[in-house]
């Protein structure tokens, strides 16, 4: 499978960095709880070599993932990267030794953060950087203008090439705009929560990728029959049916499934090239209803 058979294609993030549509999160290559090493590093080591070979051009990580451990296992597997490939990485975050994932905004720990990253994944400059500004799955109220204009001024040191949000309102994407531009916002988004539907829409219209995580997280019982019933009668997987109904509802929508298997990410990419039909998107935007 190569590039141009990657179900939606490519997106511009900017106008020197574009992306496929469908991507590749590397968090599950860490340990459970995303703590700790993976039980199989052999494993991560070739889903992420797949994931080149299979002409994906677009990964999510983070140094809080492990922590370190996921960079690490990126640079291994796939250092010196190829021209084409984007990582784009997350900060505004840590983990104690509990395995949370307490907040970490302020400018020296953003600052300890990306010079993190930069080292794990041995380059010298990122291609794009999220600041992580609200909880595990949705935004906090608050200005992010302190974080954001720390990121702005690594930017304009050469550190980062381009950044962007996550678990952000719409009001802290405005405020953050208005510091330096904005390439992407990654969110809590998918068939069953949807509270994001206009802001999908108008970013789409600003030419700013949108960047859903859990595809499956969420789910009432009944939400996840409603799905389970579209995704039998089209002879596909529910995990499938959500990847395909995400690249469908908007050109903006970047996926990024994450596994730490190699025979999951073939049926993640194969399931994402599935064409849903009109009644079955009809069936499935009831769902959040």
């Amino acid at each position: 499978m190569a590039i141009t058979q990657l179900q939606g294609g490519t997106f511009s993030l900017a106008q020197d960095l574009e992306v496929t549509r469908v991507g590749y999160g590397a968090m599950q290559l860490a340990g459970p709880g995303v703590f700790g090493p993976p039980a199989d590093r052999d494993e991560a080591v070739a889903v992420l070599r797949e994931v080149v070979s299979l002409g994906i051009t677009h990964i999510d990580t983070s140094d809080f993932y492990g922590p370190h451990v996921t960079n690490e296992i990126i640079r291994e597997a796939l250092h010196p990267y190829p021209d084409n490939l984007t990582i784009v990485t997350k900060v505004g975050a840590r983990r104690d030794a509990q395995g949370g994932w307490p907040h970490a905004r302020s400018p020296q720990e953003l600052q300890q953060a990306v010079h993190d990253n930069l080292k794990h994944l041995g380059v010298e400059a990122l291609d794009v950087v999220n600041l992580r500004v609200g909880g595990f799955s949705e935004p906090e109220p608050g200005s992010l203008a302190e974080g954001f204009t720390a990121l702005a001024e690594l930017q304009e040191q050469g550190l980062i090439r381009h950044l962007g949000v996550s678990t952000v309102s719409a009001e802290q994407i405005a405020e953050a705009q208005s510091i330096a531009p904005v390439v992407c916002v990654q969110n809590f988004y998918n068939i069953a929560h949807r509270v994001d539907d206009a802001l999908v829409d108008s970013l789409a219209a600003e030419g700013i990728a949108y960047v859903p995580y859990f595809p499956l997280g969420g789910f009432t019982p009944l939400q996840s029959d409603a799905l389970a019933t579209v995704a039998a009668d089209l002879g596909a997987s529910p995990m499938a049916v959500a990847l395909a109904w995400l690249l469908q509802r908007s050109p903006n929508i970047l996926l990024i499934p994450g596994t730490s298997s190699v025979a999951h990410l073939h049926e993640n990419v194969a399931g994402a090239a599935l064409t849903l039909p009109e009644h079955a998107l009809a069936q499935l935007d009831a769902i959040a209803g």
